[in-house]
């Protein structure tokens, strides 16, 4: 089970077949990513930032937009741009984009959010290869501090799925990361994915989850607490993060804040994962020393993974641990583990 077809040509010698079905969706609070697997066996992934900004509808803003090339549609009477434009656009205006949703959940207060989403996922998904082709898209698991409705999100985006022509599966987020990253541990380890609005975590056994959480705990969470004690807005907390600063090494009172909250964001999770595994029922005896894969858009910081190290040796964890490796493409992990558990649903 640990090597998928992906690399096996079709039996039948037609060029038209050798590509294998089934798709990967990553729906994250910051950015929607799409995994299918190309002609030369490998993997390609669209990914696009899960934004947009809606602009009044008239002559000079739609002369603008064409001037700049941003393709954009027209909604409820207004022009909207979607994705990595919109988020161009809002810095040049000093605009902050508007995202449908927030803490890993569609957003309660983004009356828009839903045809604002189905169409970014669609063009980062494009056309079922077959009629009703496998798509696997990841849900957060049960939060372990906030209560999140994941049924209704889940039966959201499995009905926007299906809409497209597809068959829709959901997959935790981190059992996501365990596909994608533990294939030679024979998907045995717990995968980590750090998202804009929570953090997921899974312990699978042979691609079995046997526990899965979250928490309401990710990048919009350190962003927002560094533009309260800096007293700035969270955009500019956002660019001081993403900026290519090293979190073992802060240069200034700012960078100081961003650290200290990506600490703490690393030791609550593994503190839950702790707690949770400590008091588990029918939990698995891991006789090997089990690997922990970290992914997701805010574990790309720099000295992310080595902070994270340290953090673990501060802490008696239950279990024997091997590597702790971040992914070599955090951001876009869990869309390939998607594809991977839809390659493997195929079998």
């Amino acid at each position: 089970m640990t090597e998928q077809d992906h690399h096996n040509p079709s039996i039948d010698s037609t060029t038209e077949t050798t590509v294998g079905l089934g798709k990967g969706l990553d729906v994250g609070t910051a950015n929607l990513a799409a995994a299918v697997q190309n002609d030369e066996g490998g993997i390609t992934v669209n990914v696009e930032r899960n934004a947009f900004l809606d602009i009044p509808s008239d002559v000079y803003s739609k002369n603008m937009l064409t001037k700049l090339k941003v393709p954009y549609v027209v909604h409820n009477g207004k022009l909207v741009v979607i994705g990595e434009a919109a988020f161009e656009l809002a810095n040049v205006f000093g605009r902050e984009t508007r995202r449908p949703m927030a803490d890993g959940l569609v957003s309660p207060n983004e009356q828009d959010a839903l045809p604002m989403m189905k169409m970014i996922i669609q063009k980062i998904l494009g056309e079922p290869q077959v009629p009703g082709e496998l798509c696997y898209f990841c849900v957060p698991a049960e939060s372990l501090d906030v209560d999140n409705n994941v049924v209704y999100h889940q039966g959201l985006f499995e009905s926007m799925v299906s809409k497209l022509g597809y068959t829709a599966h959901a997959i935790n987020e981190g059992h996501a990361v365990v596909f994608s990253e533990l294939a030679e541990n024979d998907f045995t380890g717990i995968g980590l994915s750090f998202g804009g609005g929570m953090a997921n975590a899974c312990i699978a056994y042979k691609s079995i989850p046997c526990l899965s959480f979250s928490v309401a705990r990710g990048g919009d969470w350190i962003d927002k607490n560094v533009a309260g004690v800096l007293g700035v807005p969270r955009s500019k907390a956002a660019h001081i993060k993403e900026r290519g600063i090293d979190i073992r090494d802060p240069k200034n009172r700012e960078e100081e804040a961003v650290a200290i909250y990506y600490r703490s964001l690393i030791n609550y999770v593994l503190s839950n994962i702790k707690t949770r595994f400590e008091s588990g029922e029918n939990m698995p005896n891991f006789n090997e020393p089990i690997d922990i894969a970290c992914a997701g858009g805010t574990s790309m910081v720099g000295g992310f993974i080595e902070v994270f190290r340290e953090e673990f040796a501060k802490i008696d964890f239950p279990l024997p641990v091997g590597r702790i490796f971040r992914s070599e493409e955090a951001l876009t992990a869990v869309a390939k583990g998607c594809l991977v558990a839809a390659a493997i649903g195929e079998d």
